[in-house]
């Protein structure tokens, strides 16, 4: 069993990303290193690069990240942790598989047409392309199981189309078609300020979201002024699906402390906000203090960070090497 995975490096990391990402790798990693299994977990900077960004600003997120990931919990000695860039053959199966996918294919991912809107013709060719990169970061490791959300099935599908077409063009039984890894499921966490918005760094407040690395009291107060509603929690979670804040809000806590929703509602049931959301702060302040702290450590130790990249690249370079030139075989490019 082999799992892989990989995220975009975007700045300013905030709760949204721990917890809908992150932890879940985290706790992802437990299980598959239980079962005798491998996990490696990429940030997808190759990704990046398809809409403009300054390289410094690509190389400090770059960096933000993988501390991140360390502090949260991801394990250099029990999963592969390395930047795409640093593994050239992702790069290579991708223009290779780019001569196996279809562009009927591309032309039915829906990604594409949400992100480029209606400067179609003025997006870039790795924004329409980036598919087959994302294929190619998985079949170059023979990967077994791959976590996909809602937003990533269509990928995973067309990676497995690409495999089953290779495989039937050249005669060979050569890439795997991954399998969706299907976890628990990711909770949609919601803007402070308004949760019908997803909690995002691009919004204008930063009152609107929990950054990282925010000190104990940006924490507290940020939760303590919370937008909600007057009225008193109910008795289920089902009974908050008009109340976006108070559903927000209580999301938030069951994901933080690992119950479920409606655990965390039968708890608070008639009370108001006036007393659940100092609750939540303690519990966030409790849960987001220690990995702030190990990334203003290991912010301050870029040669720590550096060093653990550099040797998951190089596992993960020697992982991919002997597959690459397996596909390249297949398809006559070695005399």
């Amino acid at each position: 069993m082999r799992v892989v995975s990989g995220i975009k490096p975007t700045g300013n990391l905030h709760l949204g990303n721990y917890l809908g990402a992150i932890k879940q790798w985290v706790g992802m990693q437990a299980e598959v290193d239980a079962a005798g299994g491998e996990s490696m977990y990429f940030i997808a900077d190759l990704h990046g690069l398809t809409e403009w960004i300054e390289p410094a600003a690509l190389h400090a997120n770059t960096f933000e990240i993988a501390a991140a990931m360390i502090a949260s919990g991801i394990d250099p000695s029990k999963s592969i942790l390395f930047n795409q860039a640093r593994v050239p053959a992702h790069s290579e199966l991708a223009w290779l598989l780019n001569n196996v996918a279809r562009v009927g294919w591309l032309n039915r991912m829906t990604q594409f047409k949400d992100k480029a809107g209606k400067n179609r013709e003025g997006a870039s060719v790795g924004l329409y392309d980036y598919p087959v990169l994302m294929a190619a970061d998985v079949l170059i490791y023979s990967t077994t199981h791959v976590p996909v959300g809602e937003d990533q099935k269509q990928h995973l599908e067309l990676a497995r189309d690409i495999a089953a077409k290779f495989n039937l063009d050249y005669g060979v039984e050569l890439l795997v078609q991954p399998e969706p890894l299907v976890s628990k499921e990711a909770p949609r966490i919601m803007s402070l300020r308004d949760a019908t918005q997803k909690m995002s760094k691009s919004n204008p407040s930063d009152a609107a979201r929990i950054n990282l690395i925010d000190d104990d009291d940006a924490i507290a107060q940020k939760f303590r002024k919370a937008k909600t509603d007057p009225e008193p929690l109910g008795e289920t979670f089902d009974d908050l699906k008009d109340r976006p804040e108070a559903k927000n809000l209580v999301t938030i806590f069951a994901a933080l402390s690992d119950r479920t929703p409606d655990d965390v509602v039968a708890e608070y049931a008639g009370q108001g906000f006036g007393s659940f959301k100092p609750a939540l702060a303690d519990l966030a302040v409790a849960k987001l203090g220690p990995i702030r702290n190990e990334m203003v450590r290991l912010t301050a130790d870029r040669a720590a960070v550096d060093a653990v990249l550099r040797d998951g690249s190089d596992r993960a370079a020697a992982l991919a090497a002997p597959q690459l030139r397996k596909v390249q075989e297949a398809m006559g490019l070695l005399v």
